[in-house]
């Protein structure tokens, strides 16, 4: 007798609130990254809010628009560079104003990919 051991784990029937932009999306992801790097135990479900995806999802999304030559290496930079700082780059500021344009332009690109997995109303 062949005993099946690939088993599913169902978290919740609610899939999740999704977020109210990619932006909000990518400073999570990065938060959880970060935390993971530090040596936090990320666990799916445990959050206060129940969210349609993992971090890892949303850094899959990027990852793949990079690899289809959608994103270059200069917006990998500012995405990870600003997602650290959990804030976006000011116009206003003199040299962030390049850093600007390649933040809008990443989550140009980013956000209908997002919004099609459900991760992003």
């Amino acid at each position: 007798m062949v005993q099946h051991r690939n088993t599913f784990m169902v978290l919740s029937d609610a899939a999740g609130e999704p977020f109210g932009s990619a932006e909000e999306a990518w400073f999570w992801s990065v938060q959880a990254q970060d935390a993971k790097a530090a040596g936090a135990r990320i666990a799916a479900g445990r959050g206060l809010i129940q969210r349609p995806c993992e971090p890892g999802d949303v850094l899959c999304a990027v990852d793949r628009l990079y690899r289809r030559r959608l994103l270059i290496r200069d917006h990998l930079h500012v995405l990870v560079h600003y997602g650290r700082r959990l804030m976006a780059p000011d116009p206003a500021r003199y040299r962030e104003q390049r850093a600007h344009t390649l933040w809008r332009e990443a989550f140009d690109r980013l956000r209908p990919v997002l919004r099609e997995k459900g991760i992003v109303q």
